[in-house]
């Protein structure tokens, strides 16, 4: 009985392949419809394991670690060239995605890796703001200053992600997220100091459910959350503050020493299939980078402004891009907003 048990528990292991080609697939929380990995496996015979965690600094420590253990990772925008500049992803075959082709020229060839030679759009979002609409008038909600205002302490949500919710500091005082000066980051940190002692929630995993449960009122939230929110209780609305939102892009790539670089790629190229493509962004309520999708996609999803963002809504909005050094000076003030 007891060996019986042991292999039953051997076989469950995560990343335990036996005789079947497994893609391990490291990747953000509720990002990903199973459905679509179901459909994958069914096409091509291939297991995808699929792992998530709750930041890119946490993505990056378990690669840096474990960096044979994953065949796919979804960094973000700012997350790609550091992992470029440290070694640790691979240059892409692209003889192996065709579907390349599928995808916006605006969205390829950013600042991180201007040739895609590493990594390739996944899907691509905002970070804003939310409100319930029952518990707060979301017509005296403008900006991300508002947030301090003392009717809404203890009914906050903050993104537990250092340069998203330094990018509210910053931009609250009119910088750049993107600063290089500790002036001005110590000036945000401060200025958000003041916020935390009456933030209710700190989530990046799963912010929405704080909101459809009643827990918070107003807060940070991505835009596919909120449209997924939305769609259960049209109460949660979204809010473009007028300082600028956050702007960011998600990219597959495969680590340095993945087990599985022909099944990763090949996963890739699934992913880049119109359809595919259209099912995840209906799926997740993020913004496609695939224009072959964008045409097959439910017209009440394109035409929703909190899944795709007029352009009056990105004017002041910025991406969030590698600062090099400088990354010391926002760990150090991060760790005394959170104090750690």
């Amino acid at each position: 009985m007891r060996r019986l048990l042991l292999v039953s528990l051997f076989l469950t292991l995560p990343y335990f392949t036996q005789a079947q080609e497994v893609v391990n697939f490291y990747n953000w929380s509720d990002y990903m419809p199973q459905a679509i990995l179901d459909q994958f496996t069914q096409e091509t015979g291939i297991q995808v394991v699929y792992t998530t965690y709750e930041s890119n600094e946490e993505m990056y420590d378990t690669l840096k670690g474990l960096q044979s253990r994953y065949d796919i990772a979804v960094p973000s925008t700012y997350f790609v060239s550091r992992l470029i500049r440290d070694k640790m992803i691979q240059p892409l075959d692209k003889k192996k995605l065709p579907g390349l082709r599928n995808l916006y020229r605006a969205l390829l060839g950013k600042s991180a890796d201007p040739a895609n030679k590493y990594s390739v759009p996944y899907l691509w979002g905002t970070t804003g703001i939310a409100v319930d609409a029952k518990k707060i008038n979301p017509a005296k909600v403008k900006r991300w200053s508002d947030l301090w205002a003392k009717e809404y302490r203890g009914k906050i949500l903050m993104i537990d992600d250092m340069r998203e919710v330094m990018h509210v500091g910053l931009r609250a005082l009119g910088y750049s997220s993107n600063s290089l000066e500790p002036r001005e980051l110590r000036a945000a940190a401060q200025m958000l100091g003041k916020l935390t002692p009456h933030v209710k929630v700190w989530d990046s995993e799963t912010p929405k459910d704080h909101f459809l449960s009643g827990e918070v009122a107003i807060g940070m939230l991505w835009n596919g959350e909120a449209y997924l929110a939305n769609k259960q209780n049209p109460n949660i609305q979204y809010i473009y503050p007028e300082e600028g939102a956050v702007m960011w892009m998600d990219n597959m790539v495969i680590p340095v020493g993945a087990q599985n670089p022909d099944g990763a790629h090949k996963l890739m190229e699934f992913l880049l299939r119109p359809e595919v493509a259209k099912a995840l962004s209906e799926g997740v309520g993020y913004a496609t980078p695939n224009k072959a999708a964008m045409k097959l996609l439910d017209p009440d999803v394109r035409n929703n402004p909190i899944a795709y963002p007029p352009e009056v809504a990105l004017e002041n909005a910025e991406f969030t891009y590698d600062v090099g050094d400088a990354l010391q000076y926002y760990e150090r003030e991060w760790a005394k907003l959170r104090g750690e």
